[in-house]
């Protein structure tokens, strides 16, 4: 795959290298010398595309002043048929490095060549990595915290795929223990009331208050009457609660999917119960010599793994906790599904339990460091400079279905997917606009408006050229490189985004891809210019249309071609 930033450090420090080689044959500096220099690309173009600092790390071990060591490498670099065009001396003896009109048409070539794919790279290996999130319990609709771990998980899941990774994507049902239990009953006493008057049923004190509780005993009660009234309470409530999971994840499925969002799987943990696993599980962790009881209940000794406090497995009443649930899944993905790593998109909320749990695993003979976490913070739904905590259409906190209601799922995706670790205060009113103050709407922009360029000048007889087939010479303008150098970035942007677990990489990319690109378009006229300009801005413009695409694609956000 075509990744010419990595390429062209690669080629300076060759260069470098072939340089001081040749210094040394000369008598001009010591032989045998060998060091760790560094490539890096300047902030401020004057003082070149690309910066060696190898003068500088070899002063020591040549007894030399970088300045003079510099002077011996530049007198003896040769710079023909490489991708730059001059080196000079900076300061006391940085070596700046200038790129070739070569590297920018190579760079246009490659995108080409690359199609679809590019932006890969192969930082994973293929190695097969989960990553599980959303997760919500199946007891009510889908929150706003949940619309946000939706598209992290995704976009990150996104990012890994383009890093090199197999990837998994998991969403975790919560179908099975107390707050199923109390969901179950929730419905039932909203059944009962129904039919007897809600002053005649009491309703349970810790139940499920939402009014979708009240929707789902209707749902019974307009499919069945009456019928439940013969059956035994728990045969009732095991009913209804079947009835009432069952009816919630279809409406998961349905939202999510509407939020363009598909797992591999959504694995439930009544799986985990019904199989035995669990008690498996905790008899493991038994033997292992890291339990004791008290007061009846079955603790684990998470303190001998650095954990802050002890946690209950099994409690008095016989029934598993969380905790222990959660190592019979986690053992699932890693022994028996085999996972080379995971990645679990939690809450804040969960940031304390993470850390304990994440010790823990290794317990169970799995290495801990193949877990990782990405802790997402709050969202906050702002309009007019006003908390928004109600739609207006239901009267009733807003959840993921309402959001998609008022805001398109790609305004949705961009501002959530922004950096996990921060407070998100998200403005409906912004995320509507079509202008270049809403973010998405202006990458989006970005592609339609190449999209109408090329689509005029087809009609005018000009078509989009071979990248092959251009002088990439012609583009010189300051506009030009700096749009081609955003474009040869991806490929970068796309690793440090896997590396760091933070796809909102990509967004920051695509915001200054289109920015570059609009600075190109207003300064580099292309209709009426000279037939090889013009080809050659053409073809710039049609490769940018594809990266902003490409990029888009990762996050799973459309790329419009009218707007």
């Amino acid at each position: 795959m075509t990744e010419m930033i990595k390429t062209a450090k690669e080629q300076v420090s060759l260069l470098v290298r072939q340089a001081y080689a040749k210094a040394v044959e000369a008598g001009k500096l010591p032989a045998d010398v060998e060091v760790n220099d560094k490539v890096d690309i300047p902030k401020d173009t004057k003082n070149g595309d690309y910066a060696s600092n190898y003068a500088m790390v070899s002063a020591k071990p040549m007894r030399m002043a970088p300045r003079v060591i510099a002077e011996a490498i530049v007198e003896n670099l040769e710079l023909e048929g490489s991708y730059f065009a001059s080196a000079e001396i900076a300061g006391a003896g940085f070596i700046n490095f200038r790129l070739s009109p070569k590297w920018y048409g190579d760079v246009l070539r490659g995108i080409e060549a690359d199609g679809k794919d590019y932006g890969c790279v192969d930082e994973g290996h293929g190695e097969k990595v989960m990553v599980e999130f959303v997760s919500a319990n199946p007891t009510g609709p889908m929150t706003i915290g949940n619309a946000r771990g939706g598209v992290l998980g995704d976009s990150l899941a996104s990012v890994l795929e383009k890093a090199g990774y197999n990837v998994w994507r998991e969403f975790y049902v919560n179908d099975a223990g107390n707050q199923v239990e109390l969901f179950g009953r929730s419905i039932e006493a909203r059944y009962l009331q129904l039919i007897h008057g809600e002053d005649a049923v009491e309703f349970p004190e810790d139940g499920y208050h939402g009014q979708d509780i009240i929707e789902l005993a209707q749902l019974i009660y307009d499919k069945e009457g009456d019928k439940y009234l013969s059956m035994e309470p728990a045969e009732r409530r095991d009913e209804m609660m079947r009835f009432g999971i069952k009816r919630n994840i279809g409406l998961m499925h349905q939202h999510l999917d509407r939020y363009g969002i598909k797992y591999d799987c959504w694995f439930p943990e009544s799986s985990l119960h019904e199989s035995g696993y669990v008690a498996e599980t905790v008899k493991l962790l038994e033997d292992s010599g890291h339990t004791y009881e008290k007061d009846g209940a079955l603790w684990f000794k998470t303190t001998d793994f650095g954990a802050d406090k002890d946690e209950v497995l099994r409690r008095s009443n016989g029934f598993y906790t969380y905790f222990a649930v959660d190592m019979a899944y986690h053992r699932d993905k890693f022994i028996e599904r085999g996972f080379d790593r995971v990645i679990d998109v939690w809450g804040a909320d969960h940031h304390g339990h993470a850390i304990r749990f994440k010790a823990s695993i290794a317990a169970l003979g799995i290495d801990n460091s193949k877990l990782d976490f990405l802790i997402m913070q709050l969202v906050r739904l702002v309009k007019d400079g006003e908390t928004v905590k109600v739609s207006k259409r239901t009267g009733k906190a807003i959840t993921l279905n309402d959001l998609l209601d008022e805001i398109s799922a790609d305004a949705c995706r961009f501002s959530f997917n922004a950096r996990p670790d921060t407070h998100l205060e998200f403005d409906m009113g912004l995320a509507v606009r079509q202008d270049s103050e809403n973010p998405v709407y202006y990458v989006q922009y970005a592609h339609a408006r190449i999209c109408s360029l090329i689509a005029a000048l087809k009609a005018e007889g000009s078509q989009v050229v071979s990248a092959s087939n251009i002088d990439e010479a012609l583009l010189a303008a300051d506009e030009e490189k700096e749009l081609i150098k955003q474009l040869s970035a991806l490929p970068e942007e796309v690793r440090s985004a896997a590396r760091d677990y933070d796809p909102s990489k990509i967004n920051r990319y695509l915001i200054e891809l289109a920015s570059r690109f609009h600075r190109f378009y207003n300064a580099c006229r292309i209709k009426g210019e000279e037939e090889n300009l013009l080809a050659a801005r053409l073809c710039l413009a049609s490769k940018t249309r594809d990266v902003l695409a490409i990029g888009l694609a990762i996050l799973g956000i459309s790329a419009p071609e009218k707007m």
